[in-house]
């Protein structure tokens, strides 16, 4: 089942809406967002992280490939943008203040080419704040890893990652954990800046 059929009852999911709350807090607690931001939500889906952030910023402008996700991700706020692409090839008007995301990257195959986009659609100081899985057995997608990339990250990959991408103050900590049945599985964010120094 791809994600346009997903749609429809994405957001009655218990679990990810608690996840996202739980992204969005440490993402308020490790960047200073303000009204005149334009913030971009990479793999942005429904909208469950952006409906945490949206009150805090000018807009976010939701990227994802599913058309019927980003039909729901519209209807969060009217100053939810919209546009259906793969990020790679995202081409937009102005660079942005800062960009989210959660659980998308592990669906992206070049994930150093990831991080140079991001990079190059930032403004000087411009922060990514990008949340994923820790390295795990391929066992967290219930219905099968199609369209799965890579089984998590452990932090010195996305440390490394991040720093070859051209982001500096890096750093990375452990914001939630997805309980399920079998095992718990670790929720890192990683938070960097086009900036001069880096931490982990």
């Amino acid at each position: 089942m791809g994600f346009d059929e997903k749609a429809a009852t994405w957001d009655a999911s218990q679990r990810r809406r608690e996840l996202a709350k739980a992204i969005a807090e440490s993402i308020k607690e490790s960047v200073e967002l303000k009204p005149n931001m334009h913030i971009l939500d990479v793999g942005a889906g429904t909208g469950l992280l952006t409906r945490e952030i949206i009150s805090f910023v000018a807009s976010v402008t939701g990227v994802d490939s599913s058309q019927k996700m980003l039909e729901k991700f519209e209807q969060i706020d009217k100053k939810c943008i919209p546009h259906q692409c793969d990020i790679i090839k995202y081409q937009p008007q102005k660079p942005f203040d800062g960009v989210i995301s959660s659980m998308t990257m592990h669906h992206i195959e070049d994930t150093r080419e990831f991080f140079e986009k991001l990079n190059s659609l930032l403004k000087p100081e411009g922060f990514i704040a990008i949340a994923d899985l820790e390295k795990e057995d391929g066992s967290f997608h219930d219905h099968g890893n199609e369209g799965v990339h890579h089984f998590g990250f452990d932090k010195e990959e996305l440390f490394e990652l991040a720093k070859e991408g051209g982001f500096f103050d890096i750093s990375i900590k452990e914001v939630y954990r997805v309980k399920k049945p079998n095992r718990e599985y670790p929720v890192l964010l990683l938070v960097a800046k086009k900036g001069r120094s880096s931490i982990l």
